[in-house]
């Protein structure tokens, strides 16, 4: 009896333990929720706000990304427009680098003076240089050419050397009275409708200009008749726009008789043109010819 009743006692407080056991363990694990719940709600609340200052730090980004955009565009606006202006400050200063040029450049060089322009018996060129005497067809007799024409000249008698060519020089420059006497003395030989066919009246002349030469050649004994015959000719025909020179009266020409020696100085690029088209100086009107003045020296 009394073995039953201690087993019995012992069962109680077993199950008095357990229950205390589950009861306390319950309890624990009601805090825990509770601290885990808490917690989970602090999470939450604090996740929203980092989400709030990540949307607000995104929508200062975007801003900041736009208004860079705009100050980006702005800049671009600003440095087209200094490039605009700096350009327009650049055609300007070569606008009046031309202007400039222009003025100092004789404007009577271009003009057509073969019974069209005339040059008063006071025009000299503002520069003249002798000619190398090696170039000329009487050396002994001083010959002069515009300044600025005598490298082009030079560069031009070379080269003919080079290819062995026998090119000389009969007249370059001749003045107002020059041409006055020359004419008189045609007129007296050939008569003045016939020296009209070939010679020029005082101040019509291109050899007033300083830039025009009549050219001549070992073959005809330095004579100016029968120059088109020669090999020198053919040179001149297919090199002398790349020195600047033209032939002024070709075969067909409504001013004077076909002149194959005389060879007048324009320009290259304006001689190139010329040549490329296989047109005659006087064929251009003069205002189209007159743009090329700016450059006849370049």
């Amino acid at each position: 009896m009394t073995n039953k009743h201690n087993t019995t006692t012992v069962l109680y407080i077993i199950i008095g333990l357990c229950v205390a056991g589950l009861l306390y363990t319950g309890f624990s694990w009601s805090k825990t929720s509770k601290i885990l719940s808490e917690t989970l709600s602090e999470l939450q609340a604090k996740t929203t706000e980092f989400e709030a200052k990540i949307f607000a730090l995104e929508e200062n980004l975007n801003l900041e990304k736009s208004e860079k955009e705009r100050l980006q565009s702005e800049l671009i606006k600003e440095q087209q427009k200094n490039e605009d202006f700096e350009n327009q400050i650049d055609d300007a200063i070569d606008e009046v680098k031309d202007l400039k040029k222009l003025s100092e450049t004789d404007e009577e060089l271009l003009q057509k003076y073969s019974k069209v322009y005339f040059l008063n018996e006071h025009y000299i060129p503002k520069s003249l240089t002798d000619i190398d005497k090696k170039y000329l067809s009487q050396p002994t007799v001083k010959k002069q050419i515009h300044k600025e024409v005598y490298p082009f000249l030079k560069e031009l008698m070379e080269e003919a050397l080079d290819d062995k060519m026998t090119l000389k020089i009969n007249s370059a420059f001749r003045s107002f009275s020059e041409q006055t006497d020359l004419k008189a003395t045609y007129k007296v030989t050939y008569g003045t409708t016939g020296a009209n066919t070939f010679s020029a009246d005082q101040g019509f002349s291109e050899h007033q200009l300083g830039t025009t030469l009549d050219f001549s050649s070992q073959s005809t004994n330095y004579a100016l008749e029968g120059f088109d015959t020669t090999k020198e000719f053919e040179w001149l025909q297919e090199n002398a726009h790349r020195y600047g020179f033209v032939l002024s009266y070709p075969k067909g020409n409504k001013y004077y008789v076909y002149e194959p020696w005389h060879w007048r100085f324009v320009g290259t690029d304006l001689a190139k043109k010329l040549h490329k088209e296989n047109k005659n100086f006087y064929d251009l009107e003069q205002r189209d010819i007159d743009k090329y003045l700016l450059e006849i020296f370049d």
